[in-house]
């Protein structure tokens, strides 16, 4: 056959069919399920056939269709928070670049998933260099994907051949369980479907990686040294020490330190909130004014698998000297900074301190933890007092939270969120198990709550209720109908107000102030939906309430549905404005 007689239908028909022996694709999908990697999120598209038909026939592997990209790998992102690992098979190019948002947020907040695709094979790219031919989906560069993913992930590959092939899928799979952290690998199309040896039965294991025995000695000594002056010394955890499988080793820290902690909005439940030692999740001024105040008042915060945002600018400020800090980057004691000491080496270390020395620990005593309705209570809008039966934000959490504690729900539900005014009053939750909250906060996204739905519950096997402002939830609406596809249970409930609340207080506050001069900016302003209509389109429950009653009744029948995703739109004022978001916007 020569190139002139070449078409793009035998273009496309061009390498061995999925399914004809042992082949590449199989290779990954196998090292992935031996990784407990039991559903792939997937966009379909002509380049990646051959690893989309695998994936279709292999066994112990759930093929998730999603309904566009950012459902896709927002849902992968959520299930490797809770499951470890997770991986999303996308088109080149209009797939891999639209799924880019959701990949970066994965990337900062510390979320391994394995990104797949395939580009124009060899065939291919000999008919581009010999006629300068544009292939679709393609900028023109064939390598552009990799060099844009290049900048969210720890390995980025394109494997031209299936030559060596097991050995890269190796190292790219190692290269995420050790960092946590999205990689990418392409094949030329054909690859994926070229035959590839079987790996060992052995699953992959994470680089480990060994301190200086000096620096770390030096590092615990300094510690030491900051650690036995304090007076009031505090924990302050973040979301690496989950991510890291350190939360154990924290929780002996604790015991043996006898020391209060707290943890960072995206590092809330790291461990089990029902411990006497945990003191609320610290989120600047969003916080418990009584998690605020012992922040404030500590003079050495062991700061722990933290990721230190612009949410923390005042913290860091005024502690940045008080810290011992250890994450994934080194160890920092005050001003002194040792890189060649890993987090786990360092925590192990000190609990030996601990242990050791007869005069400790600090035998601090937790406040007690708020019954309801506080925190909620002090936190709901005033204007609103004299009128119970309004759904405010904080009365919202206060009747979800309490109905959960009372039937003893928490323990069966995860919770997600995106950057909202929900999610900051969220922080204020106690209670919650052990990785049950997931938040973008971090990145700060807003629709990630909702994208993130069903890679949660897919991973974690437990009911997801997330709580979406009306702004993020048009963004990824058609993520309800994957949740309807699969059957999926998950609670979805939809703030409502028609507008970007979160956005118009950081804009100008004033626009909460009653009364019509008080006005939001056009461009806060959001289009009204039917909702009940668009749940009833997808296939999903549709449930709207708009006072305290209505939603207090809708909870049981709520928890009592199994085979459906339940859409609730939760009709609140335009203008409320939460405590917790006045005091932010006020900073």
């Amino acid at each position: 056959m020569t190139h002139s007689n070449i078409s793009k239908k035998s273009l496309f028909a061009a390498g061995p069919a999925a399914g004809t022996g042992f082949t590449v694709a199989d290779y990954l999908l196998t090292r992935l399920k031996q990784l407990n990697v039991t559903d792939v999120f997937q966009i379909p598209g002509d380049y990646v056939k051959h690893f989309t038909q695998a994936l279709e026939h292999f066994d112990g592997i759930n093929t998730i269709g999603a309904i566009n990209e950012l459902d896709a790998a927002y849902a992968a992102d959520a299930y490797a928070r809770s499951r470890g690992l997770a991986a999303v098979s996308l088109q080149f190019g209009v797939s891999t670049f639209s799924a880019l948002n959701a990949i970066a947020g994965a990337w900062v907040e510390r979320s391994p998933i394995v990104v797949i695709s395939a580009t124009p094979g060899a065939d291919m790219r000999d008919i581009t260099d010999m006629y300068d031919v544009l292939f679709h989906h393609s900028t023109g560069d064939l390598d552009a994907d990799r060099k844009v993913y290049e900048n969210v992930t720890v390995r980025a590959i394109t494997l031209s051949t299936n030559a060596g092939a097991a050995e890269q899928i190796d190292e790219l799979l190692i290269d995420a369980i050790t960092h946590k952290r999205p990689v990418y690998i392409a094949c030329y199309k054909e690859v994926w479907g070229q035959p590839c040896t079987h790996p060992p039965k052995t699953p992959l294991k994470p680089r480990i990686t060994h301190s200086s025995e000096l620096a770390l000695r030096n590092a615990v000594d300094q510690a030491w040294t900051q650690i036995t002056k304090a007076k009031q010394p505090l924990i302050f955890a973040g979301v690496e020490v989950l991510r890291f499988g350190l939360s154990e080793l924290l929780q002996q820290l604790i015991e043996a330190s006898g020391f209060l902690y707290t943890t960072t909005t995206l590092g809330k439940t790291v461990l089990d909130e029902k411990g006497d030692k945990f003191i609320g999740t610290y989120s600047d001024a969003a916080s418990i004014e009584s998690v605020q105040e012992i922040v404030q008042a500590s003079d050495c915060v062991l700061t722990l698998g933290t990721i230190i945002t612009d949410d923390y600018l005042v913290f860091i400020e005024s502690k940045y000297a008080d810290m011992v800090l250890a994450d994934s980057a080194g160890v920092r004691v005050g001003y002194f900074k040792y890189g060649a000491v890993s987090m786990q080496d360092f925590m192990q270390a000190l609990l030996a301190k601990f242990k050791a020395d007869k005069a400790y620990p600090i035998k601090a005593k937790a406040p007690p933890q708020p019954k309801y309705p506080q925190p909620w209570a002090g936190n709901s809008d005033p204007v609103y007092d004299n009128k119970p039966q309004v759904i405010t934000y904080n009365r919202f959490f206060e009747h979800t939270m309490k109905f959960l504690h009372e039937h003893k729900l928490l323990k069966d539900i995860l919770m997600t969120y995106g950057v909202s005014s929900a999610m900051y009053v969220a922080t204020n939750c106690y209670g919650l198990s052990q990785g049950s909250f997931i938040a973008s906060a971090a990145w700060q996204c807003i629709g990630f709550e909702t994208g993130a739905a069903a890679g949660a519950q897919l991973g974690s096997g437990k009911r997801v209720w997330t709580v979406a402002g009306d702004g993020g939830f048009m963004m990824v609406c058609q993520s309800l109908s994957t949740l309807a596809r699969h059957k999926l249970n998950a609670v979805i409930f939809v703030m409502s107000n028609q507008v970007y609340a979160i956005e118009q207080v950081y804009v100008d506050m004033a626009a909460f102030q009653p009364g019509p001069k008080h006005r939001f900016d056009a461009f806060d302003i959001l289009p009204s939906w039917d909702y009940l209509a668009l749940a009833k389109a997808f296939g999903a429950e549709g449930i709207r309430v708009e006072k305290v009653d209505e939603l207090v009744a809708a909870l049981p029948r709520i928890a009592g549905i199994k085979d459906k995703p339940v859409l609730v739109e939760v009709v609140i004022p335009q203008k409320d404005l939460p405590g917790q978001m006045y005091r932010l916007g006020s900073e």
